[in-house]
């Protein structure tokens, strides 16, 4: 979850959403490859985002977060563990992010190295409600499974 802030670029999945407000954060606040890493990291038991990248080191300022990610994919290779599939959600009141969907699970997958059509990224909104619902932020939810490589 990142909040909307004004002077920021929106960043998701790799691709530059038109917006008139973008997410706040360290890197390019990139929230929907944050909870890809993270889930990710998870599924590897290897904590989080923030243990590998903190946001108190200068390296890591406004970093795309595809890079990080090209990151995750080296620790679950070294690890003897390749993706088998994401799924991933963002919760967003607007813009809507469908017209841009395609080209986010193609940077994704890209990065990954595995098929787009191991990958689904969907979005829903928060009906109004809370921090998403006023405009105020974004979250992101993702799941992975690993495949061992042994």
């Amino acid at each position: 979850m990142h909040p909307l802030v004004e002077g920021r670029k929106l960043i998701l999945g790799g691709v530059e959403i038109p917006y008139e407000k973008g997410l706040a954060g360290h890197s390019d606040a990139d929230v929907l490859v944050h909870a890809i890493c993270d889930s990710l990291l998870g599924a590897l038991g290897a904590g989080d985002i923030g243990q590998h990248f903190p946001d108190h080191d200068p390296r890591f300022q406004g970093i795309s977060s595809l890079l990080l990610l090209k990151e995750v994919k080296f620790l679950i290779a070294q690890s003897g563990y390749l993706v088998a599939n994401l799924d991933a959600t963002v919760i967003i009141e607007e813009p809507k992010i469908f017209p841009y969907a395609r080209q986010m699970k193609e940077n994704i997958s890209q990065t990954l190295g595995i098929s787009p059509q191991q990958i689904n990224v969907k979005a829903t909104t928060a009906e109004g409600l809370g921090f998403v619902g006023e405009r105020k932020g974004i979250a992101a939810y993702a799941v992975a499974l690993l495949s061992s490589l042994k």
